[in-house]
């Protein structure tokens, strides 16, 4: 019968419209969908085709939608936010990675050292793409995009069409998630900051003791030798410190975020 659109009914076709809407900002902010080589029209059609999948899930209550185009445009608008806010909570993860090449390049020298970037169009330090294609590889390796999607299919149950309430703790909540962010920065730029820190230290005794040594020009290999050096020995601990997070992430979606949005 979903296929069939003709035997479609208004309160089918008004439910289908706020999947669609709740679907479509996870699709557009989802790791990988989100790059601007991937056409809008593909996006587009995945959105489509994810909406209909999940239309025979939610359960249609008739009359539970109002009539008046208006009313019916802030239900609308309420699934939006709620897709931005569940896509948000996924780019936040991936976000930390770019922080903490973006840390880690600074202290290794590659601070100047940028390329563009296909996917965003814009700039970023070589180490930052590198954290965020790492990531982006064990995220499909491991399906991580089958755990949000399963989330976004609970989402439904936990929380239905039309049932979108702003409360006071979705800020806070959101607040310790975006602090997540740093922590994951620190976490996996740890092993190379460390070093970092003890490499200035000890250039700095040097220059103290012997100050005829051009620091300057002899600091730049030794720092950047030893952060790739770390950066390979610590890459054993990448992918424990992102998976838990990421699984994290997908179940607080569901036991967490959903239920701060309901009336």
């Amino acid at each position: 019968m979903v296929n069939d659109f003709s035997q479609w009914t208004l309160p089918m076709f008004q439910t289908w419209l706020l999947i669609l809407m709740r679907v479509a900002p996870i699709v557009f902010m989802m790791p990988l969908f989100h790059s601007r080589n991937i056409p809008n029209r593909v996006k587009a059609g995945l959105t489509l085709i994810i909406s209909l999948v999940l239309l025979p899930t939610v359960k249609i209550e008739v009359g539970g939608f109002p009539s008046e185009p208006l009313s019916f445009g802030f239900f609308a608008l309420s699934e939006l936010m709620i897709g931005f806010l569940l896509g948000f909570s996924v780019r936040l993860i991936f976000a930390g990675l770019q922080l903490a090449g973006e840390l880690v390049s600074f202290q290794m020298g590659f601070g100047m050292a940028r390329v563009m970037d296909p996917q965003s169009g814009t700039e970023s330090t070589v180490l930052t793409e590198f954290y965020y294609l790492i990531g982006l590889l064990l995220f499909l390796a491991v399906d991580g995009h089958h755990w949000f999607f399963k989330a976004l299919a609970q989402s439904f149950h936990v929380l239905a069409p039309g049932e979108f309430q702003p409360r006071e703790g979705l800020v806070q909540l959101f607040i310790r998630l975006s602090g997540r962010m740093f922590v994951l920065a620190i976490k996996i730029g740890a092993p190379i900051l460390a070093i970092m820190m003890l490499v200035q230290i000890a250039l700095g005794i040097i220059a103290r003791m012997i100050p005829q040594v051009n620091l300057l020009m002899s600091s730049f290999p030794l720092t950047i030798s030893l952060g790739l050096i770390f950066l390979g020995l610590s890459m054993e601990l990448f992918w424990p410190t992102l998976k838990n997070l990421m699984d994290e992430s997908g179940r607080g979606l569901v036991t967490t975020l959903l239920p701060l949005m309901k009336r």
